[in-house]
């Protein structure tokens, strides 16, 4: 359920529940893989740093599905492993999902776990995961997961706006892509981890604060501010595909006044072991 009160001065806020997701549209592998780990399992296990994407151990993925053993796939492709681990998966990219969540998250999650390889052919992908050998060659490091979680969902949330569609009752047309604010992530983040420490889902934190407050906190100067807010999602693609298909939140995303956002995501606590997400977006004063 929403509200709208304009008449505050800083304009627009949204206040929303919490929604039961749909499942991923045509998620990548990979993401998938990089959400998991940097969100523990949706706070089962403890949050492990993303894995590099290695070349050599896409071209072992492959040999692997040929039919060789892990061990010989990952020598073959020329990495020297000191731990390896396999994960195949068959079916379409929502089962792929599914799989990876319930039953091969933990497989994916180790802390120990340095690169990551795919190969897929039709329906199926096999990963291979695996730390190199202190002598082994160096490989190219991975950005960091909070700067991919925001580039997906600046993907996806800009491709809702350009498409534009309907929210509830309202047609919105198509409205200009946003641009990141790493201002906007901050304070999103910090309200993300607040919730997930201190077990609460709501706008309003403890100590009273709306999130036009908390953007003016910082020193960002807003015209209009929207927050959408989730508990529960594992991916990203998960939490905007929920929003999109939730009025309100639908309506924050697709308002074309809004030119910047920001997106930040948490790891409960407690009783509330859960992914709590946070999508701050603003038309900031010229």
């Amino acid at each position: 359920m929403g509200c709208c009160d304009c008449r505050r001065p800083w304009g627009l806020l949204i206040l929303l529940t919490g929604f039961a997701a749909a499942p991923a549209a045509r998620a990548d592998v990979l993401s998938v893989v990089g959400m998991l780990r940097s969100g523990g399992c949706g706070g089962l296990v403890p949050i492990a740093r993303p894995l590099n994407h290695a070349g050599v151990l896409d071209r072992a993925a492959e040999q692997w599905a040929a039919g060789k053993s892990l061990s010989e796939a990952a020598a073959r492709s020329g990495y020297a492993a000191q731990s390896v681990a396999g994960v195949h998966v068959s079916g379409s990219d929502e089962d792929v999902v599914r799989l990876l969540r319930r039953s091969e998250c933990h497989a994916v999650a180790g802390r120990d776990l340095h690169d990551i390889g795919i190969y897929r052919r039709g329906s199926d992908s096999w990963l291979v995961l695996a730390s190199p050998q202190a002598s082994g060659p160096p490989l190219a490091p991975a950005s960091s997961a909070s700067q991919s979680l925001a580039s997906r969902a600046l993907k996806l949330v800009n491709e809702a706006r350009a498409r534009g569609g309907i929210c509830g009752s309202r047609q919105f047309g198509p409205a200009p892509p946003l641009s990141l604010s790493g201002t906007l992530a901050s304070v999103a983040l910090r309200h993300a981890t607040d919730m997930a420490v201190h077990g609460y889902f709501d706008h309003v934190d403890p100590s009273g604060q709306s999130p036009a407050d908390r953007v003016r906190a910082v020193g960002y100067r807003e015209k209009l501010v929207g927050e959408n807010i989730a508990y529960g999602p594992i991916t990203v693609e998960e939490v905007v595909q929920g929003w999109l298909h939730s009025p309100d939140h639908c309506e924050n995303i697709m308002d074309p006044r809004f030119a910047q956002m920001g997106i930040g995501m948490a790891s409960g606590q407690a009783a509330r072991r859960g992914l709590f997400w946070v999508q701050l977006l603003a038309e900031p004063r010229a």
